[in-house]
């Protein structure tokens, strides 16, 4: 069972998404707390090589407010879980020019928390408008359907 917490609506919108790639992430106490009651943004985040290891950066994690004493930085850098293998693969196809990492979506799979991080390709302004014109038509295609009923 797949709860989705949080979104990053920008992504589809700025980007071409070539791959999607599933990735836990290393969390205090609190901040678990916190992202299951949807304490969690993922704009303007993106994720990056540190050492060989992907970090999620810039993702807000708002301080859960029952913290008696400990409320860890919001905007801290954040370890993504990864095999090795996957860790290697990404490495190579992120060498590629104009890739970027970015999170897609955070969710609870059976109780864990999960990050969907995406490989992905910046569009140009034709593309934006393009994407732009398809969402309008379909939008007015659903509401024609919709007022036909």
């Amino acid at each position: 069972m797949i709860k989705e917490i949080a979104r990053n609506k920008k992504a589809q919108f700025e980007y071409f998404i070539l791959e999607k790639y599933e990735a836990g992430i290393v969390l205090e106490g609190s901040e678990v707390k916190s992202v299951r009651n949807g304490g969690i943004s993922l704009a303007e985040s993106y994720v990056k090589f540190i050492g060989g290891e992907l970090f999620l950066i810039n993702a807000y994690i708002k301080p859960y407010e029952n913290t008696a004493a400990f409320a860890p930085n919001a905007r801290k850098n954040r370890k993504l879980l990864l095999n090795k293998r996957e860790i290697s693969q990404i490495l190579t196809k992120f060498s590629e020019k104009g890739l970027t990492i970015i999170p897609l979506r955070v969710y609870l799979k059976s109780n864990l928390i999960k990050v969907e991080i995406g490989m992905c390709k910046g569009k140009k302004l034709y593309d934006k408008r393009a994407s732009l014109k398809e969402k309008s038509t379909k939008l007015e295609i659903d509401r024609a359907s919709k007022n036909f009923k």
